[in-house]
C-alpha cells in the first residue's frame, strides 16, 4: 500500500500512498482498484461456519480474567451496545461543508495521498495500485498490462524522486539505487525492475535485495525467522547470514486489508451507526483503515462496553461525528491472522499459498544459463555425441548428462501446499505457518530463538504476547525455552526495518561488488543480473 523511499543517510524514509489516479477519457473504460480486498458474498453454510468461529473465539476470550481479577461481562452488555448503536445519531458540525471537487484537478495524473482529495463519485479518474498481494497488479481490465504497471511505477517513483526529494532529473545518473523485492520473486519481473531503474528512470547503478534479508540487516541480526505482514500479504522465511532459505519461504494472500474487512463485518453485527458505508467509496474504506489502526488491540483485559467515535467527511457534505459502543470487535479482528476461518469474509482463507518456483519453471529467452537453455543444449550435444560414437558401443544409463535432471525439475509441480493447508482446505494460522517454516530449516533452535516481526499489517498492541502464547502450544517442547520474539529492534519502527537494512547494506564496503551499472545491464543483461544478485538465483 505504501512506497518508502529515501536517501541512505536519512533517518526515516518518505512514506507515500502507492497509488495513481489517471484522468479517464470521455469514452474510456472505467477501472478502480479498491483500497481493501473485496468482501465475498457468502452462502448460508459459510456464514454459519463464520459465525460459529466468531462465537467460539468470543467465548474463549470471555473466560479470561481482567487484570483486576474479575470476569469479563456476559451477553447482556453486548445487547445494550447494539441497542445504543441502533439509536445513535451523528453530530453534524455546522459550516464544515466539504467542497472537494474533481473539477479543481486538471492534472492528467494524481499521485499518493492527493488521490483521497478527489471526488471519485464523479468518475473522472481511474485508480490503480501497481502492487497487489506482493506482485505486479496485472489484470485484464484497462491499465492492467505489464507495460501499464511499469509506467505507473515510473511515474510514481519519479514524482517522489524529483518533486518530494528535490533531486534534479539531470543528476539522477549520479545516484545509485537499492530496490527491496519480496523474498518470493518472479525472475522475469526482476529483469523488468532493472530495466525500469537503469533505463527508464536513469539511475547510474543499482542492486536488488530480498525484503527478509534486508530486515535482518536492519534489525542487526545474523539469523532470524522473519514474519512480514503487510496490507495485502503475509510472508515467512528463515534467514541466516544474508541468505533466505528457499525451502522455508511461503507467502499468503492475506494481510492488514483483510483484517479491516473482518472488522467491518464484526461492526455490522453490532449495528455500526454509519449505515451509508460503501466499500466502493475510497473515503469510506480509508475511514475503516483508520478505525483499525487507532482502536484494534489484543489486550483481553480491556474488553468491554467502550465508547468510541469517528469523523465522516465526504465530498460536498458537512462533517459528521459518530459515537458508538464496541465490545470485542477490535480484539477479534486482529486475531483473524490466527483464526483463519474469519478471513472467509474476503475469501483469503482458501487462497493457495505461494512458494518459490524452481528456476526451470521461470525460464527467460535472454537468460543464457537458465535451466531451459541448459536442457536444450545438453540434449543437442548428447545427440551429436551419440551420432558420432562407435557402432555397437554399449549405452550406460549412468552416463546420461547431468542436465537431464533439469527435465525432471521442469516437470516438477510444487506439492508443498499440504504443509500450509488444513485438512478442510483452509490455510493454516500464522503461528502454525511459523512452526512449519522453522521445521523445514536445519537450524531449528536458532530460528525458534529469534522470530522477527516486521511490516505494518500486524502493529497491534499486545499481539506479540498473543503470538508467543500461541507458539508455546505449537513448537516442540525442546525449543520452548529458546523462544524469543523481536518486534522493534534498536527502537526502529517495524514498518521501516527492511528499508533501514537496505540503507545499511548500500554503505557496506563489500557492496562495491554488488552494484550493476547501466552499461553492464545493456551489454550483458540477465547474465550480469544472475552473477551479481545477493541471493540464490
Amino acid at each position: 500500500m505504501y512506497l518508502r523511499m529515501g536517501r541512505a543517510s536519512d533517518v526515516n524514509p518518505l512514506r507515500v500512498l502507492h497509488v495513481i489516479a489517471r484522468r479517464r477519457k470521455p469514452d474510456g473504460s472505467k477501472h478502480q482498484d479498491h483500497f481493501l480486498p473485496c468482501s465475498k458474498d457468502l452462502n448460508e453454510e459459510s456464514m454459519h461456519e463464520l459465525e460459529a468461529r466468531r462465537m467460539q473465539l468470543s467465548r474463549d476470550m470471555s473466560v479470561g480474567l481482567h487484570s483486576r481479577g474479575g470476569n469479563r461481562g456476559s451477553e447482556i452488555p453486548q445487547q445494550n451496545a447494539a441497542e445504543f448503536n441502533r439509536h445513535t445519531k451523528p453530530e453534524i458540525i455546522a459550516n464544515a461543508l466539504n467542497a472537494w471537487n474533481s473539477d479543481t484537478y486538471h492534472e492528467e495524473v494524481v499521485i499518493g495521498e492527493d488521490v483521497l482529495k478527489l471526488n471519485h463519485r464523479e468518475g473522472y479518474y481511474n485508480l490503480h495500485f501497481p502492487i497487489r498481494r506482493g506482485e505486479f497488479n496485472i489484470h485484464s481490465n484497462v491499465g492492467g498490462s505489464l507495460f501499464s504497471v511499469l509506467s505507473d511505477l515510473q511515474i510514481i517513483w519519479e514524482f517522489v524522486l524529483f518533486k518530494m526529494m528535490n533531486i534534479l532529473s539531470k543528476d539522477i545518473s549520479r545516484y545509485k539505487a537499492v530496490l527491496i523485492v519480496p523474498d518470493i520473486y518472479n525472475r522475469i519481473h526482476l529483469g523488468e525492475y532493472m530495466t525500469l531503474l537503469l533505463k527508464r528512470i536513469g539511475f547510474g547503478s543499482c542492486f536488488i535485495v530480498q525484503d527478509h534479508v534486508s530486515a535482518t540487516f536492519g534489525a542487526g541480526l545474523g539469523y532470524a525467522c522473519v514474519v512480514d505482514v503487510g496490507d495485502q500479504k503475509a510472508s515467512v522465511s528463515c534467514v541466516e547470514d544474508g541468505i533466505s532459505h528457499p525451502k522455508t519461504r511461503v507467502r499468503f494472500d492475506y494481510g492488514g486489508g483483510d483484517v479491516s474487512q473482518v472488522l467491518y463485518w464484526l461492526l455490522k453485527k453490532g449495528n455500526f451507526p454509519y449505515q451509508e458505508y460503501d466499500e466502493q467509496n475510497i473515503l469510506d474504506t480509508w475511514l475503516l483503515q483508520q478505525l483499525k489502526e487507532n482502536y484494534c488491540h489484543v489486550f483481553e483485559n480491556t474488553i468491554g462496553n467502550i465508547e468510541k467515535y469517528f469523523v465522516v467527511h465526504q465530498p460536498c457534505t458537512e462533517k459528521r461525528i459518530y459515537t458508538f459502543c464496541s465490545l470485542d470487535e477490535f480484539t477479534v479482528a486482529p486475531l483473524s491472522l490466527f483464526y483463519i476461518e474469519l478471513l472467509a469474509v474476503t475469501g483469503a482463507n482458501k487462497a493457495l499459498p505461494k512458494t518459490q518456483k524452481p528456476c526451470s519453471l521461470q525460464s527467460h529467452p535472454e537468460d543464457c544459463f537458465d535451466a531451459e537453455y541448459l536442457r536444450e543444449t545438453g540434449r543437442r550435444n548428447k545427440e551429436t555425441l551419440e551420432h558420432v560414437s562407435l557402432e555397437g558401443a554399449a549405452e550406460n544409463p549412468e552416463d546420461e548428462m547431468a542436465t537431464d535432471g533439469l527435465e525432471q525439475e521442469r516437470d516438477h509441480r510444487n506439492n508443498d501446499w499440504d504443509y500450509w493447508l488444513q485438512p478442510d482446505g483452509q490455510l493454516v494460522g500464522l503461528e502454525q505457518a511459523i512452526v512449519q517454516c522453522v521445521e523445514r530449516c536445519q537450524l531449528k533452535r536458532k530460528m525458534y530463538g529469534c522470530i522477527l516481526l516486521v511490516g505494518g499489517g500486524m502493529k497491534f498492541p499486545g499481539l506479540s504476547k498473543w503470538l508467543q502464547k500461541k507458539l508455546s502450544d505449537k513448537i516442540p517442547a525442546a525449543y520452548r525455552s529458546e523462544q524469543c520474539i523481536v518486534i522493534s529492534p534498536k527502537e526502529i519502527d517495524s514498518e521501516i526495518t527492511s528499508w533501514k537494512g537496505a540503507a545499511i547494506m548500500s554503505c557496506l564496503e563489500s557492496a562495491s561488488e554488488l552494484w550493476l551499472s547501466e552499461s553492464e545491464w545493456t551489454r550483458y543483461g540477465w547474465r550480469a543480473l544472475r552473477e551479481k544478485t545477493v541471493f540464490l538465483w
